[in-house]
């Protein structure tokens, strides 16, 4: 906190003929420009902001030189390639040629060829103009909002929730994920790389994305979010293969650039950047503001640079954010939040003191589209700038599921906000005596580390290590 399938016709024109018709132009529009730069800042808003440094000009060298095999001209400087400081699993791209890779994603993948890849499906929704063919349909404001859902399940927080990080998509429809695919598989081989690195990025993000789902208690399939304009993974990934295989056999160079890779990203940041807090299995811990959350066991928390939030059994749900207090009172804060989730008829808030902290609190009950909901809203006087607003959400009669939540909120020490680490990913060589077991028992996790290690390395279980391999861990430092 810093708070449907493509026509029989297209598909075999996809698969057979060069991509001459969806070439990047010469030169993009003063309009395009403009709508992008525009929107520019409102994506580093949502996802973290821009990082900077030796690992992000490694991925905007890449991103840029694939971005000129996209042909009419394009230039390397009509690409602004960003690394975004965000935990979520993405990449995309918007109109005037900004394209975004999210440090979770990069992580994923296991050499250059891959990162290509991603950069030229990406590359090849702004060569095509898929941006603007759905500008004609809906405002850029409007695709903007859908960088990312709000939290679900009731009405009063999808009113006023804002937007939390997430699997998230711009809504290109699958039709013109399946050309962005055949054109950046294209754009890999005209660049030296290995064409199969498409294959292999793609089931790198399938497998990732089955294990969240799994870790979420969704038995491994696929989120319908993403599935609703992307193509399901397996069906991409043989496409991908079907179309990277005659382009392997012509021979030439045919470039991975693993360690090249693998060096970028050593000692990366991984998930929760701590300048915007850390969860920790149900715990969530902010050294700058010296806060803590606990939710009981049970809820998923998910942290973005607007908020903090969690989802329990039963719908169960909570939603903790900033607010300025420089000139505002907590019940006005507090007035101003219930406003903003559309309760029109807003509750009395009576003051208390939770964990010495100032605080009023009031509770609302609600009809939402899955039946009838108690709300609660607590404002804590956190500083003389800064306030903090939880909601908590639960069917009615199952407010004391999540009422913990609001009770746990507390200052941390400066012992204890100086203790918070980052995770990262680490780099190391596979020793004589390893394994996958061994290697996985240093992830800086306390579940499924055998699965978190193999996914993050494209590993199948049972495989053999070999000795002076480089494989990633995701460690504490």
């Amino acid at each position: 906190m810093k708070t449907g399938s493509a026509p029989l016709a297209i598909a075999l024109l996809l698969l057979a003929a060069p991509p001459a018709a969806a070439q990047a132009p010469p030169g993009l529009t003063p309009a395009e420009r403009q709508a992008g730069a525009q929107a520019h800042p409102q994506i580093l808003q949502q996802f973290g902001g821009a990082m900077s440094g030796p690992v992000a000009d490694y991925v905007r060298g890449v991103g840029q030189k694939i971005a000129v095999q996209s042909g009419g001209g394009a230039k390397p400087s009509d690409y602004n390639v960003t690394l975004l400081n965000s935990d979520v699993n993405n990449a995309f791209a918007i109109p005037g040629g900004y394209v975004y890779i999210t440090r979770q994603l990069l992580a994923l993948m296991n050499d250059e060829a891959e990162l290509a890849f991603v950069m030229g499906h990406e590359v090849a929704h702004v060569a095509a103009r898929h941006g603007q063919k759905r500008q004609n349909r809906a405002a850029l404001s409007n695709v903007l909002a859908g960088l990312a859902g709000v939290l679900t399940g009731s009405n009063i927080v999808g009113q006023g929730a804002g937007m939390v990080a997430g699997l998230t998509t711009l809504g290109f429809s699958r039709e013109q994920e399946r050309q962005a695919d055949s054109l950046g598989v294209r754009y890999l081989s005209t660049a030296g790389y290995d064409p199969m690195a498409a294959v292999d990025s793609l089931a790198a993000l399938g497998a990732q994305t089955a294990l969240e789902a799994r870790l979420q208690g969704q038995g491994g399939a696929e989120p319908s979010k993403w599935l609703s304009t992307h193509p399901p993974s397996t069906e991409r990934v043989a496409r991908m293969k079907s179309e990277a295989q005659p382009l392997a056999a012509r021979g030439g160079a045919r470039a991975l650039n693993r360690d090249a890779f693998l060096n970028a990203i050593d000692g990366m940041i991984y998930d929760d950047d701590p300048a915007e807090g850390v969860i920790i299995g149900t715990g969530f811990r902010h050294g700058g503001l010296q806060l803590a959350l606990d939710a009981p066991q049970g809820f998923r928390l998910n942290n973005s640079p607007q908020a903090v939030t969690g989802a329990g059994p039963n719908g169960t749900q909570f939603d903790l954010r900033a607010a300025d207090a420089r000139q505002n009172s907590l019940s006005a804060i507090a007035q101003a939040r219930w406003q903003q989730l559309g309760v029109q008829s807003q509750p009395e808030m009576r003051a208390t003191r939770i964990n010495g902290i100032e605080a009023v609190q009031g509770s609302v009950n609600a009809r939402t589209r899955n039946g009838p909901v108690e709300a609660t809203l607590t404002a804590y006087n956190w500083s003389p700038q800064l306030a903090l607003t939880l909601l908590t959400i639960a069917p009615q009669g199952q407010g004391g599921t999540v009422a913990p939540v609001a009770g746990s909120v507390r200052k941390l020490s400066s012992q204890e906000a100086g203790q918070i680490r980052a995770r990262r990913i680490q780099v190391v060589r596979v020793g004589a005596g390893d394994t996958a077991e061994s290697l996985a028992a240093r992830m800086a996790y306390t579940d499924d580390r055998l699965s978190r290690f193999l996914t993050l390395n494209q590993l199948q279980p049972g495989a053999p290590l070999r000795a002076g391999d480089r494989v990633k861990l995701v460690v504490w430092r």
